[in-house]
């Protein structure tokens, strides 16, 4: 989608990624068969967030307190696990679900012939400008936007203090400048969860994307061969910065997995840490008392450029568009009451800690956290790059990481990576 434009007002922000945590579970029970005698429907979800499994599984149970004739059952699957595919198995196994979550844009493409069209719901009308453009496809909306996520590095601000950092790192060299504070007070700088491929090749990789004067003008010129990864900027500084956080991060980052990444963490283990607002339900159980913020990913020494937090809806609810008729109709009833009714709101701010993607749910930073409050001003101000890996060719995400996951090995030079990560789009390339 060309400039998707958010107007991020007063209480902004939405998003879920099938990309942002990790295990499995699987709540309440075995797959129904549809048009029962009792006329019970049971509406099956499969979801990405790991972090929002149990506050997911409390919500429906209250929905179904207030209609009994509808239960749930949520399958999670995220993070080290592999949602889409996954879930592509379970479409292969006739067990398709009917809600899942969709990231939009090239994955919305992916998966179109698959989608119950949601344009006359009720909830459209009150999304933020922009929230809905990568599930609108020929004028058609398709998927409800979670909420808005963002990320950059969340860092500890109370080892910050302790190594003497006053002034908050906003561009390249004052990042380096803080890593070296860090080290000299004996903290780790980094907590580096490259065992992940996400970590690097989306949210990592999405950095040299979003720095660039036109990132789709740099995407269709990938996609024609006029363009290349290799010898760009942009993506030189990335690297810059991939190697600052090797070399001031923990031991084994290929062995470090989400879970792993996010304990080092929130146990005063690591000052800073490449991740969204995603994290603050799992830092809030670990340690409730952690003070934390965000500042960004910067790449450059221009402030005007690197100042800026990494801000989009990363994922949607779909409705499968061949489950049974009354699934249909009771999954379209509850993603309305999620985002409508008082209990809806409540849970997706107080406990899920999202930052609305609705004009009618208000946020308060004691709700979402002070994660999302530093991306709700971040927002607010303009400072705010949007997602591009959305709109990676499909498949290409797994094929970057390994890339990337070679040269933090020391199996691929900078060149060597660079030169696959092009080959890896010119193959898959649409």
């Amino acid at each position: 989608m060309a400039n998707k434009k958010y107007s991020l007002a007063a209480s902004v922000l939405s998003a879920s990624l099938l990309l942002g945590a990790c295990s499995s579970d699987s709540t309440s029970g075995d797959k129904k068969s549809s048009g029962s005698k009792d006329d019970k429907v049971v509406v099956d979800i499969f979801q990405g967030k790991v972090e929002i499994a149990d506050q997911l599984k409390a919500l429906t149970e209250e929905y179904t307190k207030q209609n009994p004739d509808v239960t749930f059952n949520i399958e999670t699957v995220g993070g080290g696990a592999d949602g889409a595919a996954a879930l592509k198995a379970k479409f292969a196994s006739n067990q398709a679900p009917d809600i899942f979550t969709n990231g939009g844009d090239q994955e919305a493409q992916v998966w179109k012939d698959k989608f119950e069209d949601l344009s006359d719901q009720p909830w459209i009308q009150d999304a933020f400008e922009g929230t809905l453009d990568g599930m609108t496809l020929d004028g058609k909306v398709y998927g409800m936007p979670f909420n808005m996520e963002g990320y950059g590095f969340a860092y500890n601000k109370k080892l910050f203090e302790k190594a003497g950092i006053k002034e908050l790192p906003t561009t390249y060299s004052e990042l380096e400048e803080a890593a070296k504070k860090l080290d000299a007070a004996g903290i780790t700088p980094f907590s580096i969860g490259y065992a992940e491929w996400w970590v690097l090749a989306n949210h990592g990789m999405n950095v040299p994307f979003a720095y660039q004067e036109d990132p789709d003008a740099f995407i269709k010129g990938l996609n024609e061969g006029t363009a290349k990864i290799e010898g760009n900027k942009e993506f030189d500084n990335y690297f810059k910065l991939l190697d600052l956080t090797m070399k001031y991060g923990n031991k084994n980052p290929l062995t470090t997995d989400y879970n792993t990444q996010v304990t080092l963490f929130a146990t005063g283990e690591a000052a800073m840490i490449q991740q969204g607002n995603w994290i603050q339900p799992m830092l809030d159980k670990l340690d409730p008392n952690l003070e934390v913020g965000f500042i960004p990913l910067a790449l450059s020494d221009d402030p005007a450029q690197s100042d800026k937090l990494m801000i989009d809806v990363p994922s949607n609810w779909v409705i499968y568009n061949k489950a049974p008729d009354a699934d249909k109709e009771a999954a379209k009833d509850f993603l309305n009451w999620m985002v409508t009714s008082e209990e809806g709101k409540t849970a997706l701010t107080k406990e899920f800690k999202y930052i609305p993607a609705f004009k009618t749910i208000d946020a308060n930073p004691e709700d979402i956290g002070a994660l999302g409050a530093d991306l709700l001003k971040y927002s607010k101000e303009g400072k705010a790059y949007q997602w591009q890996f959305m709109k990676y060719p499909d498949g290409a995400g797994q094929e970057f990481g390994a890339t990337l996951q070679a040269y933090v090995g020391g199996q691929k030079s900078k060149e060597e990576a660079m030169k696959a990560l092009d080959a890896t789009w010119a193959k898959l390339k649409k």
